[in-house]
């Protein structure tokens, strides 16, 4: 950001700055081919004159002739062949242009042909000095044609000793002199600001753009919903989550489009034009119409920009904000705060069920009828039960120190997971799962109780959505890409809905009103435990089947070492 506050700066003001700016300025390269264009004109206009005299009656001049066709070839030549670089000194560049003019100029003064002074178009060379090179080429190319001009008056006196002649010479001389040094300082002190303006400009559009791209990124990735409207209701600009929100193929819409032109987005346009006339923001909670289901809560907020212009009322700034999607995440903020008062509870939990389990074992010691035997198990189990929750919680409330595994706690892939896949079918009595199981041999780091729970976890919340034909739940074990062995969960159920996906892993957040929101975030945190990782995808099983929603989990490489 520094650079473009130096930008803002003043460059310095010495006769040598122009060279900084000319190798890469774009307006002095339009004047680098004005004055080779100048050049032709200038010998074109020469050779035409000298047809003009001698139409006119006067004896042709061959020198003459031949000089002028000469520069023009010459001049031709150069706007063709010579490349724009700085000026820089008495080099290839000034010798090939301004050096040929000083010399053609100079001879044609000298031969005078038909009366004619020539003194005038020593004035293109040193203007192409003075705009094109540094301060010290414009003076020097300046000084050698004032010296040409008094080098021919004093010529001009030697071969005409009569001082009446000769005087008006020199002071003509003289004056054109002089007048080419102004014109030269002012001819550089203009290319100079010119290239400094030029300079703060495309360093101002570089910033502009900059500003532009980073504006444009921030509002393609907003969650919220933005939409440009002018005054006259046309929507200029719409970032994707306005399409996700409003719905009807937002995005195809040729911008800009009148809003108020399709019947779902009337209210919007209304608001909009309450925006411009009260000159204030508006907030309102809309209903929207959706192409498929039913209308979306959204709540509009307008802002109008800062007009540059007096005589115009600037842009309005719609930002919408799908009301489902804001209740989530305040639902969330308070499950999560209600995630860490029950992590207090559950640990001042663990002791009085403790003292439950234990002092249950021992009154089962005692006891001799089947029927109070039956209920002092069925306390101890649920004991446990409620010890395991209380885990959960504890589990998710902190990070606990992760262990390394010993190279026993392995488990084959394959056979635990079709052990585990009929213990589910047997216990939840789901028919139709399907087992691809790929991964022969295949041993993983993980321990088999902390699988089982993810195993059943995906698979309970794939039956909560799936249908009831045979294959409409199948779970595979392959190696992916890169190499890893994995463990894929897949169900025909119904797309997840964007707000649901991004919180998809989050603790405490849950589509379901009777659930904790516990479950997928327990199963990350076993995964990530054991050096795993889980995910989830929208796909096909196969080209022609039907779309589902897959969990995937990849486990650990066999080389890895998993540590805290």
């Amino acid at each position: 950001m520094s650079s473009f506050l130096r930008a803002r700066g003043e460059p310095a003001t010495d006769w040598g700055s122009l060279e900084q700016f000319s190798g890469k300025s774009s307006a002095l390269l339009r004047l680098w081919r004005g004055f080779l264009a100048a050049r032709c004109f200038v010998a074109a206009v020469l050779l035409l004159l000298q047809a003009v005299a001698f139409v006119l009656g006067q004896a042709p001049q061959p020198a003459a002739i031949a000089l002028s066709a000469g520069y023009l070839a010459a001049a031709l030549a150069a706007a063709r062949y010579v490349p724009f670089q700085p000026i820089e000194g008495l080099g290839r560049t000034w010798l090939l242009t301004i050096g040929v003019d000083l010399v053609v100029f100079t001879t044609l003064q000298v031969m005078q042909v038909g009366s004619i002074n020539y003194s005038p178009l020593f004035a293109l060379p040193v203007l192409m000095a003075a705009v094109l090179g540094t301060g010290a080429v414009g003076l020097g190319t300046t000084a050698v044609a004032t010296l040409l001009l008094l080098g021919h008056a004093f010529w001009f006196w030697f071969s005409h000793p009569q001082p009446a002649d000769a005087s008006p010479r020199f002071v003509q001389a003289a004056l054109a002199g002089t007048g080419l040094f102004v014109v030269a300082l002012l001819a550089h002190e203009m290319s100079r600001r010119l290239t400094r303006v030029e300079a703060l400009a495309q360093r101002n559009r570089s910033a502009a753009e900059m500003h532009a791209l980073v504006n444009d990124l921030v509002i393609e990735t907003l969650s919220e919903g933005v939409l440009v409207l002018d005054p006259q209701g046309q929507v200029h600009a719409a970032n994707p989550a306005a399409d996700a929100i409003l719905g009807h193929g937002l995005a195809e819409i040729r911008q800009p489009f009148v809003l108020n032109a399709y019947p779902p987005w009337v209210e919007l346009a209304a608001l909009a034009r309450q925006t411009f006339a009260r000159r204030m923001p508006q907030s309102r909670e809309i209903p929207i119409a959706q192409a498929q289901g039913a209308a979306r809560e959204v709540r509009v907020r307008t802002r109008l920009t800062r007009s540059l212009d007096p005589q115009s009322d600037g842009l309005c700034v719609m930002f919408l904000q799908d009301l489902r999607e804001l209740e989530a995440r305040i639902r969330t903020e308070k499950l999560a705060a209600m995630g860490r008062m029950s992590a207090a509870v559950a640990h001042e939990i663990r002791n009085p069920l403790a003292a439950i389990t234990q002092a249950s074992a021992l009154l089962a010691e005692d006891l001799v009828d089947p029927g109070h035997r039956q209920l002092t198990t069925m306390v101890q189990q649920n004991a446990q039960r409620l010890s395991r929750i209380v885990d959960d919680v504890l589990d998710v409330a902190r990070a606990r120190q992760q262990r390394v595994l010993p190279l026993a706690e392995q488990v084959a892939l394959d056979p635990t997971v079709r052990a585990l896949a009929e213990e589910w079918v047997l216990h939840s009595q789901r028919q139709g799962v399907l087992l691809a199981l790929d991964a022969a041999g295949e041993d993983v780091r993980f321990d088999a109780e902390h699988l089982r729970r993810i195993l059943v976890n995906l698979l309970d919340n794939a039956a909560r959505y799936a249908g009831d034909r045979d294959g409409s739940i199948q779970i595979a074990t392959r190696r992916n890409a890169q190499g890893r062995a994995t463990l894929q969960i897949w169900s025909d159920g119904a797309p997840l809905e964007p707000a649901v996906h991004r919180h998809l892993f989050e603790p405490f957040f849950s589509s379901e009103s009777r659930s904790s929101g516990l479950g997928l975030f327990l199963c990350r945190e076993l995964c990530e435990r054991h050096g795993a990782t889980i995910g989830y995808e929208r796909r096909q099983l196969s080209p022609a089947g039907p779309e589902g929603n897959e969990f995937f989990v990849a486990f650990a490489a066999a080389e890895s070492r998993l540590t805290q």
